[in-house]
């Protein structure tokens, strides 16, 4: 990705918040981005105090204006004992990123394919949690089911991406070209499901609606199969 005038402005005024502080300003995960999607940026930093977020606060509707996200601060020092509370979003930032200014922060830093099982298992469970939940909220309402699915459907795709990445194993990092249909492809081998079971609900991200009738057509297996994955995700070795 080339380093665009809203990143070159963005260095700037972080300079002048942390002046030689900034040891350096990555941007990450464009390449599986949507179109128009915020650039999101990483600045590692010497210090960081309440005044730099003051600084940064100031600055941060320009920042947006701009088409960028906030920016994640974080102290230097604290990056790499930060990894294993955060295999998966460090992961995705470690295999797709482009150095704005500094010098390059993540030659010696690896996920550690453990908190990356454990990760995984989290989001395993939390979603089998949240689909049992919103399916008792419902209450046999099958709209409210059809949203439920629908609205499910992305965290589902983030949620197989890291069961891709777990198997893939410890030396493999996240593949830029990893897309939610393909991980949950991956998924149905892994798990025996019959084709579409899970790759159908992946591709309702960002569509507005579903009808009642494919609503109760998918939750049944749907359900079924997220705890399937929850089962391999505890048993994997």
């Amino acid at each position: 990705m080339a380093v665009s005038p809203p990143l070159h402005m963005l260095e700037h005024e972080l300079r002048g918040v942390f002046g030689s502080r900034l040891q350096s300003l990555v941007a990450y995960g464009q390449r599986a981005a949507a179109p128009k999607a915020p650039i999101r940026t990483m600045a590692l930093v010497e210090s960081l105090t309440e005044q730099d977020l003051r600084g940064c606060a100031a600055r941060v509707a320009s920042w947006h204006g701009a088409g960028l996200a906030t920016p994640l601060l974080v102290p230097a020092a604290e990056f790499p004992r930060s990894l294993d509370a955060f295999p998966l979003e460090f992961d995705t930032i470690l295999a797709d990123h482009v150095i704005v200014s500094g010098h390059p922060p993540f030659e010696a830093a690896k996920v550690d394919i453990v908190d990356v099982r454990r990760a995984c298992e989290g989001q395993a469970r939390g979603h089998l949690l949240h689909l049992r939940e919103g399916f008792v909220e419902a209450g046999g309402n099958s709209h409210a089911l059809a949203v439920l699915i629908v609205e499910s459907a992305a965290p589902l795709g983030a949620l197989l991406a890291a069961l891709a990445r777990l198997d893939r194993g410890a030396t493999v990092p996240l593949e830029r070209s990893t897309d939610p249909a393909s991980a949950a492809r991956h998924a149905e081998r892994k798990l025996s499901l019959p084709p579409g079971t899970i790759t159908e609900v992946v591709k309702l991200a960002g569509v507005h609606e579903i009808s009642a009738a494919e609503a109760e057509r998918i939750f049944p297996t749907y359900l079924a199969a997220i705890q399937k994955l929850v089962d391999y995700v505890d048993a994997w070795t």
